[in-house]
């Protein structure tokens, strides 16, 4: 016995459901280039900040205010 070669039965996709079709492969290769792009961008900020770091190490001077001055400056600007 022979073997039908694929496809040769293979049943036709209405209009429908090529235009959805189409439209879910297009829809997901803009998610995927803009999750790419966010990737890249979210490594090079880390890389950025990283270096930043180093080049100025924190001073150790932070929490110098008191507590209270910030509470009252939030009260003010209420």
């Amino acid at each position: 016995m022979r073997k039908i070669p694929d496809g040769v039965f293979k049943p036709k996709l209405s209009t429908g459901e090529r235009k959805s079709d189409v439209t879910t492969t297009v829809a997901m290769q803009i998610t995927e280039s803009e999750r790419a792009a966010r990737e890249s961008k979210t490594a090079r900020l880390r890389l950025e900040r990283l270096a930043y770091e180093e080049a100025n190490p924190p001073t150790g001077a932070t929490g110098t205010q008191k507590a209270g001055a910030t509470r009252k400056k939030r009260l003010k600007l209420m």
